[in-house]
């Protein structure tokens, strides 16, 4: 297996690198970070839902599908990224994805540990402190090959991934810098930023090509020859174009912000008989948190909204049901042209 060990790079390289890889069929580990900041949405998304175009235009963030799935996030030089290019075939790949996470993040979580900390595993697929996680991760199918990429946070800008998303409001866009910052956690966080700085790029990339040798075994060292270039060239030519990232990916009604596993920000809008119905709320670990319900609806008594959201704080989302259910006979809720099942719609996952 080759290790292409490239430290900083153009931010369009730090994409087109595996890409490149996989297209060829090299089974390779790349350790790359971004010279400067972008945004990378995942392949089945639609950018004008999940990023704020105009924003990222303005402030000269440029914007990038890649070819594999996942959420939208801002990216810089500060996360150091790790990517593992095997074969499908490779007897060295579990075949339960549960297996292959957990496999596959232990050398980030020893190099955590390395450097002090205490980083661990929690299904399916993140490095956590404590209940924080520290470690961005996906795995999916270019070709014949599986890729997964990962990466070592140093730092983590709050304030820009809250900003270059697109959200419904300003409060929404609060709400998502709060849960992202209550749930993600970085080395400076954690070591305090004298302590993180003593780990320069050069090391950290040198202990995560340690670690995948001794999971992996040996590596051969190479730069970027002929084959490779032409390849990531051939692919800028595809994947810089507007036809590329304005293509129609998944249109959801809402918006879906997963923060780490069992934890994420949800906006959902449903138009009922009686009115358009808005729902804004956090699910940790399947529990409701921080509900917001309005709409253009009628609503007896009045005070009945402020209740409803009261008492589906902490609850289970499969309670929602029967907690609604209860609203409307024991509790005297009155919605004209709104269900039971309206509500579920708008407070479901």
């Amino acid at each position: 297996m080759k290790i292409y060990n490239l430290g900083k790079v153009a931010w369009v390289e730090s994409q087109l690198i595996y890409h490149a890889l996989a297209h060829l069929g090299r089974e390779a580990l790349s350790l790359v970070s971004p010279a400067t900041p972008y945004v990378c949405i995942g392949f089945h998304q639609e950018a004008s839902q999940e990023v704020d175009l105009s924003y990222c235009t303005a402030h000269e963030i440029p914007v990038f599908r890649r070819d594999l799935g996942g959420g939208a996030v801002y990216l810089d030089g500060d996360q150091l990224f790790f990517h593992l290019i095997l074969h499908k075939d490779n007897p060295a790949v579990p075949k339960r994805k549960e297996m292959f996470y957990k496999k596959f993040l232990q050398p980030v979580i020893e190099v955590y540990r390395r450097i002090g900390i205490p980083a661990e595993y929690k299904p399916i697929n993140d490095v956590i402190v404590g209940t924080r996680k520290i470690s961005g991760t996906g795995v999916g199918e270019i070709r014949d090959c599986i890729v997964f990429v990962g990466n070592l946070i140093v730092d983590f800008n709050y304030d820009m991934m809250a900003r270059v998303l697109r959200v419904p409001d300003e409060k929404f866009r609060d709400k998502v810098h709060k849960t992202l910052t209550e749930n993600l956690s970085t080395m400076r966080r954690e070591l305090g930023k004298t302590r993180a700085d003593q780990w320069g790029e050069t090391e950290l990339n040198a202990l995560l090509a340690e670690e995948f040798e001794r999971l992996l075994g040996p590596m051969e060292a190479c730069e970027k020859d002929d084959a490779l270039k032409n390849k990531m060239n051939e692919l800028s030519r595809q994947m810089m174009t507007d036809d590329w990232l304005f293509q129609k990916g998944k249109r959801v009604a809402g918006r879906d912000i997963k923060i780490r596993e069992g934890t994420k920000l949800v906006h959902k809008m449903h138009k009922a008989p009686g009115g358009l119905m808005r729902a804004d709320f956090g699910l940790q670990d399947g529990r409701f948190t921080g509900v917001n319900l309005s709409g253009d609806f009628f609503c007896f008594p009045a005070d009945a909204i402020d209740r409803l959201e009261k008492d589906l704080e902490g609850r289970r989302s499969e309670e929602a049901a029967s907690l609604l259910a209860e609203f409307y006979d024991e509790k005297r809720m009155d919605t004209p042209g709104i269900g039971l099942e309206d509500w579920l719609e708008v407070l479901k996952d």
